[in-house]
């Protein structure tokens, strides 16, 4: 029996993966035709890639997880914990000051509403700055010839950022809850991706290029999970 939990997805597949992450832990898929031993066998023989993975993950910062949108509870915003206050009030609003996100609303206690405030308010706080970034970032990089057909912002839990085959440059809300450090390496990441659809070493020459300290950056980014 091997010394790693591990939860099994039977599909109908060929082979046998495995998947690591900070909230589903290590996940093994496999063929339904595959007994539980050789699939025990197989995560043995990848127990020193299985750890190595989950080393990483050990100094993980979810920045969402367990939340109950209820006053006094912490949530990042642009890197810094900010406290929640609840205020009753019959017009629904957000404000921030200090370090505290105040939340205005009928009910304070329906944290489904809390949650769909907050999160609107995030997602307007995003857009309007992000955008504002490209712009910048455009400007300042301008001999590039970056020229993404439009811009979104799209409360993302997966992906902190994609670029479509048409251009379009999608960010997650959830980026403007950490350091500002991080938003110029998403957007640039996506820009670069215009160039270069896939992540080759054409597109890792250009980002190094355009961030030669981009490897720094993505290694402290990683640490932040946001499920």
């Amino acid at each position: 029996m091997s010394e790693i939990d591990y939860k099994i997805i039977y599909s109908r597949r060929r082979s046998i993966s495995i998947s690591i992450s900070p909230h589903n832990g290590v996940v093994v898929r496999a063929p339904k035709s595959v007994s539980p031993e050789k699939i025990d066998k197989f995560v043995n023989e990848k127990s020193a890639w299985i750890k190595k993975h989950l080393n990483n993950y050990s100094g993980s910062v979810r920045i969402n997880y367990g939340k109950k949108y209820t006053d006094g509870e912490y949530h990042f915003f642009m890197g810094k914990e900010h406290i929640l206050r609840l205020t009753g009030s019959p017009k629904a609003f957000v404000r921030k000051y200090n370090d505290i996100i105040e939340v205005g609303l009928p009910d304070t206690c329906d944290s489904w509403k809390v949650k769909a405030i907050l999160d609107k308010w995030y997602r307007e706080q995003a857009m309007q700055y992000f955008k504002m970034l490209l712009d910048k970032i455009l400007r300042k990089y301008e001999s590039y010839h970056f020229e993404p057909s439009s811009m979104e912002v799209r409360a993302s839990k997966s992906r902190w950022g994609s670029c479509s085959s048409k251009g379009k440059i999608s960010i997650s809300s959830e980026l403007i809850k950490l350091d500002e450090k991080f938003y110029e390496y998403i957007i640039i990441h996506e820009l670069c991706h215009l160039k270069h659809p896939n992540h080759g070493s054409g597109f890792y020459n250009l980002l190094e290029e355009i961030l030669p300290d981009y490897k720094q950056i993505r290694k402290e980014l990683r640490k932040y999970v946001m499920r």
